[in-house]
Parts: C-alpha cells; sequence; structure tokens
C-alpha cells in the first residue's frame, strides 16, 4: 500500500494560494475563467496549477468544496427547524440560488446529478445527494412527497429549475415560482 507524502509547506501555499485566486475568478468570470490568468494571479506557473489541479473541474470542484459541504449542511439545519416538506423546498431554493448567485456551481451541480462515475460527481455529488436523500426520505414518511420520487430526481429537477429561472431572468428571482410549481407536482397523490 502507497503512502501518501504530506505536502511540503511551499507546494501547500501554491495549492491554497491557487483555490482562493480560482475561486474569485470563477465567481468573476464563471467556469471558463481562464486558467492561465488563475495561475498568473497565483503568482504560479501554469504547470504548478496542473499539478495540483490535472483539469478544469478539478479546479472548479476543489474550489468550491467547502460551499458544496456547507450547502448540504443545510438540509440538516432546515430538518431540524421545518416540517420535512418545508425543509425540502426551502433546501432545494438554497440550493438553487446558490448555483446562479456563484457562477461556475451550476456546472457542478450538474456534474453531482448526472449518473457518470467522474471524480467531481462523486466528490460533489455524494454530500449533495446525500442530504437530498434524507430530506426527501422525510417527506416521504410524512407523506407530503410522492413514495416514487428518488433523491437525485430532486436534484436534477432543482438543477433544471435554476437554470430556468436564470434564462427567465439572469437573477434567478422566479426560483420560488417555479419550485413551488415543481413540489406541486412531486405531492403525494393522497395529500389534496
Amino acid at each position: 500500500m502507497a503512502q501518501v507524502r504530506p505536502m511540503r509547506a511551499d507546494a501547500r501555499r501554491n495549492h491554497e494560494r491557487l483555490l482562493k485566486v480560482a475561486a474569485e475568478a470563477f465567481a468573476e468570470h464563471g467556469e471558463n475563467a481562464s486558467l492561465d490568468d488563475i495561475a498568473k494571479r497565483a503568482g504560479v506557473g501554469s504547470g504548478t496549477l496542473y499539478r495540483h489541479f490535472p483539469t478544469r473541474q478539478a479546479l472548479l470542484e476543489a474550489a468550491y468544496v467547502d460551499r458544496i459541504q456547507a450547502m448540504a449542511a443545510r438540509a440538516d439545519e432546515f430538518a431540524a427547524a421545518l416540517p420535512p416538506s418545508e425543509a425540502l423546498v426551502e433546501w432545494l431554493n438554497e440550493v438553487c440560488v446558490g448555483t446562479i448567485q456563484v457562477r461556475g456551481m451550476k456546472t457542478l451541480l450538474g456534474s453531482a446529478v448526472t449518473d457518470g462515475s467522474s471524480v467531481a460527481a462523486t466528490a460533489c455529488g455524494t454530500h449533495l445527494q446525500e442530504a437530498a436523500r434524507r430530506l426527501v426520505e422525510a417527506a416521504q414518511r410524512e407523506g407530503s412527497l410522492r413514495g416514487d420520487v428518488e433523491p437525485i430526481e430532486v436534484l436534477r429537477l432543482a438543477h433544471g429549475v435554476a437554470s430556468a429561472s436564470e434564462l427567465a431572468s439572469g437573477q434567478g428571482q422566479q426560483i420560488r415560482r417555479y419550485l413551488s410549481l415543481l413540489t406541486e407536482g412531486l405531492r403525494s397523490r393522497g395529500e389534496a
């Protein structure tokens, strides 16, 4: 079994600086921010950037992993404070708003809701999918959500709501309306 060596101090500093600059660049320019510009702004060469992050997707994921984990943790906060059906809707609203406000997050949410087994889908998707599973199952136990709805389907639909709302207004002003329309369709058939 190969041992993972700890990162040298200078490599760790480069890694952290790249993540900080990348998050800023993705927020400013979206997922297609120039990787050469990110390396230059971080004070490193392109080779250093690619040694730490071999793909754009890997850099995008690493730059936002904390935000994704925080987004997933909010599911538990909503679950503790609200009835299951409301907790699910409030969390989905926050996921949608976050994907629009933080340019580049929509790509990560897209990766999280694919059936692919890419590293990005696994790393980002695990947190969001687990949060969605907990909320969906609670709403199903409550009887407010159809029993045949899968958590991954809810995440995919949220991705669609964020995209549709962004197309409608550019700022996500339609998220609440679109989520309302969506949740009506997901409501348990026994609930009026």
